[in-house]
């Protein structure tokens, strides 16, 4: 069986439509080598998004604590789902909870019937990797006390899809829970972009830029080798890669990340796992979170069947 699938031939005209409307606006992440150093350097720490008002009526909503850091976490109205959704949202790294990750997030408990938990991690630089990974290890920790780990699916996009995987397989190295299974939207998985490949997406990428994310990858990193399995795991070995649990990942091919979502799902496949990549062309970094289009609502019904599964 294929483990790559183009389940978008052509962009849609509403998603032609929103990601121009989108380019014009500001850029959310630096362009540039040049321009990461006065993006960071002595910023006022960003505050996450809200969560929006309207979530109270439309869900049971919970507040709790992980490592010292909010969680949020949203049950269907009905209560508790039988699956558990943790979800990393995304931004770099560097960035907190975007606004139009809620409605992402809420599209998933509506279309899974699962409860999704979203940690409102510490960024970078004001905080490290080591705390973003001891917050993730906290809420993973904690839902374990109320799910069976074959119930919980570890989640996220870009950023957020490193977090997930990266949580999955540091509960393999450590003898830990596996998790029942991985939906990763447009995962950054070697955060040292050094694929060529991705220099042939970057004209059509509106958000990302090599050099730039490069750059900021580095910087999380830290005192850590930037290309070791914890940062980037692309370079993950074959024998943990084997013990993953099934994977799902999903990606737009005007995104530089489909390049090395390429290489892991080729690299997971050959380790026996159970994975599938599903591509959409013209679709950008993180498409699904544009609700209204064809390609998001494709997405989603994949992944809802995938959970429900």
């Amino acid at each position: 069986m294929s483990v790559g699938e183009l389940r978008s031939a052509k962009p849609s005209l509403l998603m032609r439509i929103l990601v121009w409307l989108v380019s014009k606006r500001p850029s959310v992440f630096p362009k540039t080598l040049d321009e990461v150093a006065p993006f960071l350097d002595g910023r006022k720490l960003p505050p996450d998004a809200p969560m929006p008002d309207s979530f109270n009526s439309k869900f049971e909503v919970e507040n709790w604590k992980a490592a010292g850091h909010d969680c949020v976490t949203l049950h269907p109205k009905t209560g508790k789902g039988a699956r558990h959704i943790l979800y990393f949202h995304g931004g770099g790294f560097v960035l907190p909870m975007f606004d139009v990750h809620w409605p992402l997030v809420a599209e998933l408990v509506e279309r899974t019937g699962a409860s999704v938990t979203v940690p409102l991690y510490p960024v970078a630089p004001e905080s490290t990797r080591k705390a973003q990974d001891a917050v993730a290890d906290a809420a993973y920790a904690k839902l374990l006390e109320q799910w069976d780990a074959s119930n919980i699916i570890l989640s996220g996009d870009s950023a957020g899809g490193h977090m997930a995987l990266a949580l999955a397989l540091r509960s393999i190295r450590n003898g830990g829970a596996k998790p029942g299974k991985l939906v990763l939207f447009a995962p950054w998985l070697d955060v040292t972009m050094a694929d060529e490949a991705m220099r042939q997406v970057e004209p059509n990428d509106f958000m990302l830029k090599v050099d730039a994310v490069r750059e900021l990858g580095t910087i999380w990193a830290g005192d850590t080798d930037p290309k070791a399995p914890e940062c980037s795991p692309l370079y993950t070995s074959e024998a943990e890669l084997s013990q993953l649990p099934p994977t799902r990942i999903y990606v737009g091919r005007h995104d530089l990340f489909v390049i090395d979502s390429r290489t892991f799902t080729e690299k997971l496949s050959a380790a026996g796992g159970d994975v599938q990549l599903y591509e959409y062309a013209g679709a950008p970094h993180v498409f699904m979170a544009i609700l209204p289009t064809r390609e998001s609502k494709d997405c989603l019904k994949l992944v809802s069947e995938f959970v429900r599964g």
